[in-house]
């Protein structure tokens, strides 16, 4: 009991908080509560709209912006990441909601923190350097393309019309506004989100978000126009954790849409962590922390009603711009929402649907980077191709099998570039101190090919087709001193090349065989075959004069002249 405790405790153990972070906190913590009141600001109408868009309402995406967001905070691997709901999120969700209801939803927040806890004791979060780049800018812009389309209704001022696919709620949204407009809504939406656009340029440091959304709501209310839906009573105040959600026999049914949450979790959450490292000097995050973090944030989460949380890339930059220096900022952005879900609730009701879908609208807008776009399609053909799929499939089936296809994708055109590099060529024989005459008998009847690169399942078909149809001659010559790499389908190819030129009659000799690549060729008995009649050598000129023996032991060389001896000179 006490060994297994000591393991589960060194896995667990590095990460948890420390004093570093202790000390963190005390380094600028006046940049820290102006950088923490600034992303608050920005964060409360997402934290509203996104709880709306997921299905739970507004009060659930308050409760994960204040829970998730605190505990994110303190044991996430990054200093100045926010965490929060999040619109890639509420994608996985909708549909989740739609079959299985709130309860569901919880159910699988609080599975999908369980396992984001046992991939960072797995030392998991090192993975997410493997995610190509037109993966990443894939996804980044089919998910704006689906958060801007889920908008649509409440921009319209339409009730939400009944589908699981963006599209089809989008377009049955536009036929019902077609028979009822209402240009108010639109209005407000628009609005809101050309002061967002706008602003940003004008004012970069100026949270126009809530600008918007207080004005949208002032005008609301003083017109009182009731074509501008509100959002409605909210609770002042969180919840009392509860577990009545659960249901064990769900447990089962859930599983997969658990996968597929802490999947996202996961990949927008390293994803938003590396992006800040990126901006900033000297800050580095710990990417299994980082998983341990969400997990923390998402198991506690659900207990207040709150929905599945990750780091959020948009709060975040802007956390990072404003100066954060700690992980600090982000729980003073925690603490400011949760004192505007006690004393505010009432005037946060009144905020108008269309002006939050205005503002998810201009959200998702600012997430296509143009240039970043541009940059990836014209790299290579296979970017833009893995970049074209993974948004088209973010948009058509859903955020985890569009990284997963993209992955898939990205993986086989790799492979198909590394095979592309594997060469099998013949090269010319080195003459060493052969005469003139010799070396062209000798090159009459041995053949010598070089292998460059890798030799494994993507290229060793290849090299059989090459090597089979190799010219009547008596012995050919493998230098293998070239191979990068080699796997069990390369040498059982290599192996199966070898026996087709013996049943010919051809030797086959090798030359230059690395001592990384005998374990591969041992274990299919290729090794044994290059070595039968000792036909296996460390350097080429050593495998030529085996080769000029063995056709002078067959009889198609002549033996070498010997040099006449002392009495013939004497006759001479």
């Amino acid at each position: 009991m006490t060994t297994a405790f000591s393991r589960m405790w060194g896995r667990i153990g590095p990460l948890l908080p420390g004093r570093a972070d202790l000390t963190g906190l005390r380094r600028d913590p006046r940049r820290d509560l102006l950088a923490g009141l600034t992303v608050a600001i920005v964060a409360l109408p997402l934290a509203l709209g996104f709880g709306i868009t997921s299905g739970l309402g507004a009060e659930a995406g308050l409760a994960t912006a204040v829970v998730a967001g605190a505990l994110a905070a303190v044991f996430g691997g990054s200093n100045l990441q926010v965490s929060g709901p999040t619109g890639a999120m509420t994608v996985v969700l909708v549909p989740i909601v739609g079959k299985y209801g709130p309860g569901g939803v919880l159910t699988v927040g609080l599975m999908a923190g369980l396992m984001l806890v046992a991939l960072a004791a797995l030392r998991a979060g090192r993975y997410m350097q493997y995610v190509p780049a037109p993966v990443v800018e894939g996804f980044t812009l089919g998910i704006a393309c689906v958060i801007g389309l889920q908008q649509i209704p409440n921009a319209l001022g339409v009730p939400k019309p009944e589908g699981d696919r963006v599209l089809v709620v989008a377009w049955r949204a536009f036929e019902e506004f077609a028979t009822s407009p209402n240009w108010t809504a639109v209005g407000f939406a628009v609005a809101v989100a050309a002061v967002m656009l706008v602003g940003a340029r004008w004012r970069p440091t100026v949270p126009f978000s809530i600008v918007a959304v207080i004005a949208a709501t002032a005008v609301a209310q003083l017109a009182q126009l009731d074509a501008a839906k509100p959002i409605g009573d909210l609770p002042a105040g969180l919840p009392i954790p509860s577990l009545s959600f659960l249901g064990l026999g769900s447990l089962g049914a859930l599983l997969a849409p658990a996968v597929a949450v802490a999947a996202l979790a996961a990949l927008e959450s390293l994803l938003s962590a590396s992006v800040a490292d990126g901006m900033t000097v000297g800050q580095r995050h710990d990417p299994d922390r980082e998983l341990f973090g969400q997990g923390i944030a998402n198991m506690a989460a659900p207990l207040f009603g709150g929905v599945p949380a990750t780091g959020a890339i948009a709060r975040t930059a802007v956390n990072v711009r404003t100066g954060a220096s700690s992980r600090l900022a982000a729980l003073i952005h925690a603490a400011v929402l949760a004192v505007i879900v006690f004393a505010a609730a009432p005037l946060v009701s009144k905020i108008p649907l269309a002006a939050l879908a205005g503002v998810l609208l201009a959200t998702a807008i600012r997430m296509v980077e143009v240039g970043s776009l541009r940059a990836m399609a014209k790299a290579t053909r296979s970017d833009a191709v893995i970049l074209v799929l993974t948004a088209v499939a973010t948009l058509a089936v859903d955020l985890v099998r569009a990284v997963i296809i993209g992955l898939v994708v990205a993986g086989a055109l790799a492979l198909r570039a590394v095979a592309g590099q594997a060469r099998f060529d013949q090269v010319p024989l080195d003459r060493g101190d052969h005469s003139a005459e010799e070396h062209a008998l000798l090159a009459e009847h041995i053949v010598a090919y070089r292998i460059d690169g890798p030799l494994f399942f993507a290229a060793a078909h290849r090299f059989l087709l090459e090597l089979a149809e190799v010219a009547d001659v008596r012995v050919v010559i493998l230098r293998m001193s070239r191979v990068s790499t080699m796997d069990a389908t390369g040498a059982l190819v290599l192996k199966d090349a070898v026996e087709k030129l013996r049943r010919r009659g051809i030797t086959v000799l090798a030359s230059g065989i690395r001592p990384g690549q005998r374990q591969v060729l041992d274990a299919v008995g290729a090794l044994d075959l290059l070595r039968h009649e000792g036909r296996e050598y460390d350097t080429t000129p050593g495998a030529i004069r085996a080769a000029r023996d063995h056709l002078e032991t067959a009889g198609v060389l002549p033996a070498p002249k010997q040099p006449p001896s002392a009495d013939e000179k004497a006759l001479r």
